[in-house]
């Protein structure tokens, strides 16, 4: 079975102290894990996709607008990934094994190539890690079961700035999408 990690909005406006729309704590405390996994994906020669957030300044039209500051505005140091992440990526990124994708709406699939991606590399299960792991991991997760991938989750490598959305989400990746929860 050939696999991917999708790392997913581990970035300055939602981790770090002074970010945007921060998890804060719960966000820095899976560094070490996300970039653990990320090294295993890329050792191994897996596809690794960074699958970031981006959104543009005063955009009306953006249904997020309404429940969220504005965060990981294009151009801006909120998009870089949070830190030691960004470095693990910029030593890679030029392989061709990893793929940087924006994506402006939750789930990494809405918009954007990510399935034909996985598809011609003849992927089937996708492994996820990243924030928030009740919003943009969980939209995720939903549109990967609907096109008939496995799911595994890294309990150790999501966080959410919401406690009881975070544990309600690993929940319901079990009971709901058949996915393995690590």
């Amino acid at each position: 079975m050939k696999k991917a990690l999708i790392n997913i909005d581990y970035t300055f406006d939602f981790v770090a102290d002074e970010g945007a729309l921060t998890c804060g704590k719960p966000a820095q405390d899976i560094e070490s894990e996300i970039i653990s996994i990320t090294e295993q994906f890329l050792k191994s020669g897996d596809f690794v996709v960074f699958a970031i957030d981006q959104h543009q300044l005063n955009d009306e039209f953006h249904p997020e607008n309404k429940l969220f500051p504005p965060h990981n505005i294009a151009g801006t140091p909120g998009r870089q990934l949070y830190g030691n992440l960004q470095k693990v990526y910029e030593n890679n990124k030029d392989k061709s094994n990893v793929y940087w994708m924006d994506k402006t709406r939750y789930s990494a699939f809405a918009g954007t190539d990510l399935l034909m991606k996985l598809r011609e590399r003849g992927i089937t299960e996708i492994h996820i890690v990243g924030v928030c792991t009740d919003i943009c991991c969980l939209h995720t997760a939903i549109d990967a079961y609907n096109a008939g991938l496995q799911i595994v989750v890294h309990e150790k490598g999501v966080a959410s700035f919401n406690q009881a959305g975070h544990e309600w989400a690993l929940g319901h990746f079990k009971s709901c999408l058949n996915a393995k929860v690590l």
